[in-house]
């Protein structure tokens, strides 16, 4: 599935380029042409939101319910 983001992207006085999001918080990404920083934050932003699925995943695992042997057993910490 495909997401749109917001990037804000600077030129640095180093000459290279920096991409921030505020859609997605620890997005940062350096590069030293326009393309290498947008696939470098692209690379970022699905690491990121991988991230956040899988700890999302597990948190709803250590609150709720989880596969024990074939059954659902619930549990809570």
């Amino acid at each position: 599935m495909e997401q749109l983001i917001k990037l804000h992207i600077e030129k640095l006085p180093e000459g290279v380029y920096l991409a921030t999001s505020d859609d997605i918080q620890g997005l940062v990404a350096q590069g030293d042409t326009i393309a290498e920083t947008l696939e470098i934050a692209t690379d970022v932003a699905n690491q990121l939101i991988e991230a956040r699925t899988e700890r999302e995943n597990m948190m709803s695992l250590i609150s709720g319910e989880s596969l024990n042997n074939g059954k659902i057993s619930r549990f809570s910490l």
